[in-house]
């Protein structure tokens, strides 16, 4: 069960969660912080994985509104995919909670590597996606086949969630959506979905430590609300290397402590 917080562990994990509001705001990754941190500080991994897609859903969900004018997607299309995405989050946050602890333990050093590799080389996929798109106009795929590439995407995100964005711009470009705002405002859209109905789950297993829950969530949103007035001085190529250092140094630490 969820255990008391120090002061110096709530010290750490609203500064982690600071940090990471504001490298969600201008490049993504802040799960590479705060999750490990939750670990660092005393909680077990599942209830970790639970807070701190708790923790993030929270101080993402206030910034979702900004986007809701780039939503623009045939209605039918827009309900098909936050509606498989929610149950592809329910999936995913049940078979976490039928996972035993020291199987999810030993999974974990394999889920930031992949996270890690999904965030570093995101870039290059987005590149590629794109060019497919525009060579000779291929066709988009089956809205059969990007329905269930959202609901095993959500069922990762549900299940643990680090990188869940960038996976979503596969389906997303390959939609037909080009416009880097449109391509955030559904990041943010199925994203907050599938974070935010894994939070029932959670729930009703006991399995959410509402006191970090509450700090990260005031220093994600404080730390998103200022990145977001200066994002623009800042360099995103140069955020993302931190990410990247970042996450391949906790990778590497949970392969040789995990």
């Amino acid at each position: 069960m969820p255990q008391d917080v120090t002061l110096i562990h709530s010290l750490l994990l609203f500064s982690t969660a600071f940090i990471a509001g504001g490298l969600n705001a201008v490049a993504g990754g802040g799960s590479f912080i705060t999750f490990p941190t939750l670990i660092f500080t005393g909680v077990a991994p599942v209830i970790a994985n639970a807070t701190n897609n708790t923790g993030l859903w929270i101080a993402a969900i206030a910034s979702a509104r900004a986007y809701r004018r780039d939503l623009n997607i045939e209605k039918r299309q827009l309900l098909l995919l936050v509606g498989i995405s929610l149950i592809g989050g329910v999936i995913g946050a049940v078979a976490l909670l039928y996972t035993s602890p020291t199987v999810f333990k030993k999974m974990i050093p394999y889920l930031l590597l992949a996270a890690t590799l999904i965030f570093t080389f995101s870039e290059s996929l987005k590149k590629w996606l794109q060019l497919q798109t525009q060579n000779d106009s291929p066709p988009s795929p089956p809205l059969f086949m990007l329905l269930v590439s959202q609901l095993l995407i959500s069922i990762y995100g549900g299940f643990f969630g680090a990188g869940v964005g960038i996976l979503m711009l596969a389906t997303l470009t390959f939609l037909g959506i080009k416009n880097i705002h449109s391509i955030n405002a559904f990041k943010t859209l199925l994203g907050s979905c599938i974070n935010g109905v894994a939070i029932i789950p959670f729930m009703f297993a006991g399995m959410i430590a509402w006191h970090q829950v509450m700090i990260m969530a005031f220093g994600g949103c404080l730390g998103g609300f200022l990145c977001a007035h200066f994002a623009r001085r800042l360099e995103p190529s140069l955020v993302r290397k931190f990410v990247i250092v970042v996450a391949f140094g906790m990778t590497t630490y949970f392969f040789i402590h995990g």
